[in-house]
């Protein structure tokens, strides 16, 4: 059931980061249109894209996390024995989560303390600014704790893209 929760979730993450993408061309376009063309910069595209390219790029990172589409120790691995490997795929998903963990806690401490401030160009709260990385993190989190109890099981988990 966790698997599946996870797979849902990276599955999401995914489609919320491709319409991010789509949203981030759109405002850059009109970014250059609104400069180029028509002489009147929008002051909310800039800072918009912004924000935007952070959500779809923490919420991309913890679905790389999940697929194994992270950068890994697993050339090393490769050379260790089976049982030595075994434990040590458990120690950097352990290692991961606890990265995800602190990640998390320390970005919505961030997110909490620049929360009175207001973006100019958006007038919406910095701490949107640090929304995505809390979210990465506890994302990061959930997909390595899915990845210890896979390899303690004896399985693999299925990249979400499948």
């Amino acid at each position: 059931m966790y698997t599946r929760l996870c797979a849902f979730i990276a599955r999401t993450c995914l489609q919320l980061g491709v319409g991010g993408l789509v949203l981030l061309v759109c405002a850059v376009l009109y970014q250059v249109i609104g400069r180029y063309i028509f002489n009147d910069t929008p002051t909310w595209a800039e800072s918009g894209a912004v924000l935007l390219v952070l959500y779809v790029t923490m919420l991309g990172m913890a679905v790389g996390v999940r697929d194994a589409g992270h950068i890994g120790l697993e050339s090393f691995l490769v050379l260790a024995p089976d049982w030595l490997r075994h434990k040590l795929e458990i120690v950097i998903h352990v290692l991961v989560l606890i990265f995800g963990v602190v990640m998390a806690w320390n970005c919505g401490v961030l997110a909490e303390s620049v929360a009175p401030y207001k973006i100019p160009t958006l007038g919406i709260s910095e701490a949107f600014k640090y929304v995505p990385p809390a979210l990465a993190g506890v994302l990061v989190a959930m997909f390595s704790l899915e990845h210890i109890i896979a390899l303690v099981r004896g399985t693999e988990v299925e990249p979400a893209w499948h």
